[in-house]
């Protein structure tokens, strides 16, 4: 009797410590997602408090087919193949060179990973201030461009995916740094023994190792680039982010839903959207997966 009471106390108890997690991830997230698949039937309405108009699966279609999303789906994959190889090789580069047992690498280390906490607000305005065509790098450099960085068609998505790369580069250190801190160190002496050099080492041994971290760095990069809007609205903003085109999908949902509220469009971009994502992260088990090392 004991046993089924304290049984029953630790399930009370476990739902209480768990229930405000469950709420937030209900009302902020589960609702809302459930919410689209309603909301992309429906064309809004054309002044508020009117009744919504039923478009069914067609405004989907339109939608997916328009050359604004075409346009935003070319920024969006162009941003993510900019940001996640190259965020995923230097993190690694940063994590083994911080993995070295020298003086004053903490401190090192430190540096590399306050990025990863640092707001896109934070990042975005640092590096606006570096872009400024009067008091940035560029001018004390002696570099003018004309139009500016920000205003420049080809050059505006290169320089958003360099403060993304900037943020992503922290995320991608820790991570690794932590990856190399759990191998197993006797096989790394394993192979120094059998006369292994340091380059061969890595390759051989290191990166097979390493091979769960790379995949899950990868997988996690992507997601996360694929939904990055906030520099874009914070340097560009929604007027000029279609004319220089880093218009992402992301940020075409934003646009839809609070500056030129749309509630059918934005939902179906936001369906768009997602299974776009799960398509690549499943293309992403299916193909580099099978090339993961879980044997430690």
């Amino acid at each position: 009797m004991t046993t089924i009471r304290q049984r029953r106390s630790e399930t009370v108890l476990a739902l209480c410590l768990v229930a405000p997690a469950l709420i937030l991830l209900s009302v902020f997230l589960i609702y809302p997602f459930f919410k689209n698949f309603t909301l992309f039937l429906y064309h809004a309405p054309p002044y508020p408090g009117l009744p919504s108009k039923w478009a069914g699966l067609s405004q989907f279609f339109d939608t997916i087919t328009s050359t604004s999303f075409l346009e935003g789906l070319t920024a969006t994959v162009i941003y993510t193949v900019l940001v996640v190889p190259i965020g995923v090789f230097l993190g690694l580069v940063l994590a083994v060179a911080a993995h070295q047992k020298l003086k004053g690498m903490a401190i090192y280390r430190t540096i590399f990973a306050t990025t990863a906490v640092s707001s896109v607000a934070v990042a975005a305005i640092v590096f606006g201030t570096f872009m400024n065509p009067v008091l940035g790098l560029l001018p004390w450099l002696g570099i003018d461009t004309n139009p500016t960085i920000l205003q420049n068609p080809t050059w505006a998505i290169f320089a958003m995916a360099l403060i993304g790369l900037w943020q992503f580069i922290g995320l991608s250190f820790i991570l690794f740094s932590a990856g190399l801190q759990s191998l197993p160190e006797e096989v790394l002496e394993a192979a120094k023994l059998d006369g292994a050099s340091p380059a061969k080492a890595f390759f051989t041994v290191t990166i097979p190792l390493l091979s769960p971290t790379i995949f899950y760095v990868f997988t996690v990069g992507v997601i996360a680039a694929m939904f990055t809007f906030g520099q874009m609205d914070l340097l560009i903003g929604p007027g000029a982010a279609s004319a220089v085109h880093v218009n992402t999908l992301a940020y075409q949902i934003y646009q839809y839903a609070v500056t030129t509220p749309n509630p059918g469009v934005a939902a179906c971009i936001s369906i768009a959207l997602f299974i776009l994502t799960a398509m690549v992260t499943l293309a992403n088990f299916r193909f580099l997966e099978r090339r993961v090392n879980y044997d430690v």
